[in-house]
């Protein structure tokens, strides 16, 4: 009768571990498309941000010299003002953009936090079966 249940208690001990095995898995697997997903959204960041750089000053630059050939002989010094705070202002606006951004922050393992949180809960929570 011992031998019997030396057995089943082995088999019921490997499904626990087993069962613990495969979660730690899956969490590990989450983590890991989570850390792959932020670095691809980094990337994707930079990319943008070198080029809508590049894009607009390029862009303001030809603005603020067309506008002061534009006005060369009457206002000059207003197209060279009014190019100079479109800059400004500008530069102005993407830094608070910039500045928000980074406190929003990332959401790096958020989901692979909230998973392990249900887990803990999970263990914790009495159980109904006996």
């Amino acid at each position: 009768m011992e031998q019997a249940r030396k057995p089943r208690l082995a088999g019921r001990l490997r499904g626990i571990a087993d069962a613990a095995l495969q979660t730690l898995q899956t969490r590990l697997e989450l983590l890991a498309l989570e850390a792959q997903e932020e670095k691809l959204r980094l990337a994707r960041l930079a990319i943008n941000i070198v080029l809508c750089g590049l894009l607009l000053g390029f862009g303001l630059v030809f603005l603020m010299v067309f506008l002061t050939v534009l006005f060369w002989e009457e206002h000059r010094l207003l197209a060279l003002g009014l190019s100079t705070a479109i800059c400004l202002g500008g530069a102005l606006f993407t830094a608070t953009n910039v500045a928000r951004d980074f406190k929003q922050g990332s959401r790096l393992f958020a989901a692979s936090l909230a998973e392990l949180a249900r887990d803990r809960d999970a263990l914790r929570a009495p159980d109904d079966d006996g």
